[in-house]
């Protein structure tokens, strides 16, 4: 059993019994006597066990999911987003959060307060339309959050599906908009299939090259099925996040093949390498084992974003975390109304589920998942937990950041859970 850690709310109040418990056989965990909040697991790099350190990296508190809203809410209205626009981000990074997709939610969010505060991320107006037919539109996005350009666009897009069958919305001026399956998946409310994609930073090199001239461009397809079922991709066109090399590396570890290449374009298990000067490859790893096709991909959402909305594109899009010029993002949002082709698409939908899920298994002890299925799962537990749970340095970080720009903390359920 896994002890995970919370916070009474009770400001005087110490950890509860089971979280003092498990604080007494690890000198890393964190002490909160009176309200003083020390993170002692800082001192983690030195005279530690490895196993010491896994323990640490595993305790987590609970918080609810209105909590963390209304926190990032809080945030965001503080540096002068007004609040409409902050709710619409505090919701895309709370359904990250909800469903396991840790490196697009509250992770983030100091991200869009420094875009907002350095003035490179906009905050007054609203997207605009500026050139549209009956089944298409190019917006300006204005430079607002990317959710506030992404449900414009995306609203957009449904309303012309449901008119004509189908509606296809690019965006320039607009900036990270969280995870893209957010948007695909608000298409499934009305039976629709939805679809997303945006470009980002260059971060990935190419199949044959040396430079990080495409973002992990993400894409996100949705499609309803019988009973509130659904297909739900949401993939980087990398091999994998920058986070998890960035994580590797904090841990001393070396990174499986295809995640990275070195400043030579070379495959590396270093990733130091990978982040000094190399870059990380596309789906499919090398030349040998596929990558070309997750290039491709890559350059596919490209096309569709930065290409045809007239935004930045490859190279052009600002570096990772610079916030000294606006992002100009290119974004495209579709969707498809099935009842503008063959019957019965939610049914066939469902029997193509089932037939994945109900195969002959290689290990009875895991089953094939579709895509959407670990996110259900995630919202399932958080739905039980009555929150979501966090990392406890990822809320000490949040709530010293918190005291920084003058708003009240983030306050994790007042409860021990185990798992």
């Amino acid at each position: 059993m896994q002890m995970l850690r919370t916070w009474n709310r009770t400001e005087n109040a110490g950890w509860s019994d089971g979280a003092r418990a498990l604080r007494t056989h690890n000198p890393l965990l964190l002490h909160h006597n009176h309200g003083n909040r020390k993170k002692v697991a800082d001192r983690a790099e030195g005279g530690v066990s490895r196993q010491n350190k896994d323990e640490i990296y595993r305790l987590k508190c609970l918080i609810s999911r209105l909590e963390v809203q209304g926190f990032i809410e809080r945030c965001m209205t503080a540096v002068g987003t007004k609040p409409h626009h902050a709710r619409s981000l505090a919701e895309v990074l709370v359904a990250a959060d909800s469903r396991g997709h840790y490196s697009h939610g509250l992770n983030r969010m100091d991200m869009y307060v420094k875009d907002i505060k350095s003035g490179v991320c906009a905050v007054d107006g609203e997207p605009v339309a500026e050139k549209e037919s009956a089944a298409t539109a190019l917006v300006d996005g204005k430079n607002l959050l990317g959710p506030v350009v992404g449900n414009f666009c995306m609203n957009l897009a449904i309303t012309k599906a449901k008119e004509v069958g189908i509606g296809w919305v690019v965006a320039h001026g607009s900036n990270h908009f969280g995870i893209a399956g957010y948007y695909a998946m608000q298409a499934l409310k009305d039976n629709m299939i939805g679809m997303s994609f945006t470009n980002t930073s260059p971060l990935v090199v190419a199949t044959r090259g040396k430079e990080r001239t495409l973002g992990t461009n993400p894409l996100s397809v949705a499609a309803p099925a019988k009973d509130g079922d659904s297909f739900v991709l949401d993939t980087a066109t990398s091999a994998v996040a920058l986070g998890k090399v960035e994580l590797s590396e904090r841990h001393g570890d070396s990174i499986p093949d295809g995640w990275g290449c070195d400043p030579q374009g070379k495959i590396t298990a270093d990733p130091k390498r990978v982040l000094t000067g190399g870059g990380l490859v596309p789906i499919g790893g090398s030349e040998a084992t596929g990558g070309y096709k997750g290039y491709g991909l890559g350059m596919m959402v490209e096309v569709f974003c930065g290409i045809l909305a007239g935004a930045h594109y490859s190279k052009y899009v600002r570096t990772w975390k610079v916030t000294d010029r606006v992002a100009d993002l290119g974004q495209c949002f579709v969707a498809i109304n099935p009842e503008n082709f063959a019957e019965g698409f939610n049914e066939r939908m469902s029997d193509l589920l089932s037939i994945q899920r109900n195969q002959d298994l290689a290990d009875p002890d895991a089953p094939v998942l579709t895509p959407g299925d670990p996110e259900r799962a995630s919202l399932k537990k958080c739905e039980e937990l009555g929150g979501i749970l966090y990392h406890i340095n990822v809320v000490k970080y949040m709530n010293d950041y918190a005291k920084k720009i003058g708003v009240s903390e983030l306050l994790p359920c007042d409860q021990t859970v185990s798992t």
